[in-house]
């Protein structure tokens, strides 16, 4: 059982050239290419799998504003506006809905963080409704709680990720771009030190810009041109459930356990920041690089196994432009979920939710949420190689915010101005240490 996917085709040919190439085929590629392929240029989306088979349909669905850190909010802000004009330009539902999102908490200093940020919020023009103990066990009476306290962020809201992803996808091929699946990139040609082609397992593209969405696949790639991009990533677990509950909120958080209503009327359950980290050889050669990191978030980490080792994403090894590449020998990350995680969440959501005991399990799957050392994803051109875009490492927030990043790499690209300002996502700070620099949330 895994997590569920709506199935599109793929471009009937690979093209010989292309004004843009972008390798990976999850939620930022796509829409990357889903800009660009709207503003007339000659896109090519290259996914060694198939399209958002990874963790771009194996998180929560959340759109969120409420709890974003500072360099992320903007870019949060402008998604939640261009999932909205996607249906729109589509014609397609994404199941994208302004649902709200609710927190419930019966920790003082819970709600005084989410207090802190509620007044940072209205700096910045988000609302934010900090919720009393009567407004809190209200929205929550499904639980038959009481509750302290609570936070409600109207406008935020989910989108299905069964759909969402190849909806886009399919929208880049009706604008004149062209999706390949089962086609991995095996390395970027050089010309004058710049970029000048991809080399895919069917051919090569030429091309005088790439953008690497690479998700947790982007470091080993990057190695392959001598870039260095420290990025570790996780494994989390999560399990849904069939419809059979009624009166749950659609989004509702809670230390306990966290609930996402699903297209079909089920329910996404998951344990927030709970997560493996298998190590590999990747995660010791960046291991310093992620101290701070560790040091904020290691009461939610346990140590993984040799799951990591076992799907290759995060190998050092080099390989050659002619040969099999770990992502021809893996086409999709699907880890084998932590079974023990998965009986503590679901023994979790009947505990908030007793009414969930009678209810089947639908699916279980897990995912490797891959993150940069402050949490904070790395997006822009590579300094040392004109032409190579990265964007990676978005920390497990890729989903929500993935149209804005999307609509602003092409902004780049094309010399528009910018969506939002992009200074706070260049790769070149991760030169510098993370310390005092790690994402709150």
């Amino acid at each position: 059982m895994s997590a569920p996917l709506i199935h599109i085709e793929s471009s009937p040919s690979l093209p010989h050239e292309a004004d843009v190439v972008v390798i990976g085929g999850g939620v930022v590629g796509v829409f990357t290419s889903y800009y660009l392929a709207r503003r007339g240029l000659k896109v090519a989306l290259l996914e060694k799998g198939r399209v958002a088979a990874e963790q771009s349909s194996r998180n929560w669905g959340w759109c969120r504003q409420q709890n974003r850190d500072a360099r992320e909010l903007p870019m949060a802000t402008k998604s939640l506006d261009l999932w909205e004009r996607v249906a729109q330009e589509t014609g397609e539902d994404t199941g994208f809905r302004r649902c709200g999102l609710l927190y419930l908490s019966n920790d003082e200093n819970e709600l005084a963080g989410w207090a802190k940020w509620r007044d940072f919020a209205r700096t910045v023009g988000v609302t934010t409704h900090m919720l009393s103990a009567e407004e809190a066990s209200e929205r929550g009476k499904t639980t038959g709680r009481k509750w302290k306290g609570g936070v409600f962020s109207p406008t935020d809201g989910t989108a299905d990720t069964s759909k969402a992803v190849p909806i886009a996808a399919r929208a880049i091929m009706a604008a004149g771009g062209t999706v390949h699946q089962h086609c991995a990139a095996r390395g970027v040609e050089l010309s004058a030190g710049r970029v000048s082609g991809v080399v895919t397992e069917a051919g090569t593209i030429r091309t005088k810009t790439v953008v690497m969405a690479g998700g947790a696949w982007a470091s080993s790639f990057c190695n392959q041109l001598g870039i260095r991009f420290p990025q570790a990533s996780v494994r989390q677990s999560i399990l849904a459930v069939a419809p059979g509950v009624a009166g749950l909120p659609d989004a509702l958080h809670t230390a306990l356990v966290s609930l996402t209503r699903r297209g079909n009327g089920g329910y996404t359950l998951a344990i927030s920041g709970r997560a493996r980290v298998d190590p590999t050889a990747q995660q010791f050669r960046f291991g310093r690089e992620f101290l701070p990191m560790f040091a904020r978030r290691w009461r939610s980490l346990a140590p993984g196994a040799f799951e990591g080792l076992r799907q290759g994403h995060e190998s050092l090894a080099k390989w050659a432009l002619d040969e099999v590449t770990p992502m021809e020998l893996n086409r999709i990350l699907n880890p084998r979920p932590d079974m023990r995680q998965i009986r503590l969440t679901h023994q979790r959501a009947c505990q908030l939710v007793p009414e969930l005991q009678h209810v089947a399990i639908s699916n279980i799957w897990a995912g490797y949420i891959d993150s940069t050392p402050d949490g904070i994803p790395a997006i822009g051109e590579v300094e040392s190689i004109p032409g190579f875009i990265l964007a990676a490492g978005f920390s497990g927030h890729g989903f929500g915010i993935g149209p804005g990043a999307g609509h602003m790499i092409a902004d780049i690209i094309t010399g528009s101005a910018p969506i939002v300002d992009p200074r706070p996502y260049t790769p070149e700070r991760l030169k510098m240490s993370a310390w005092g620099k790690v994402s709150e949330f």
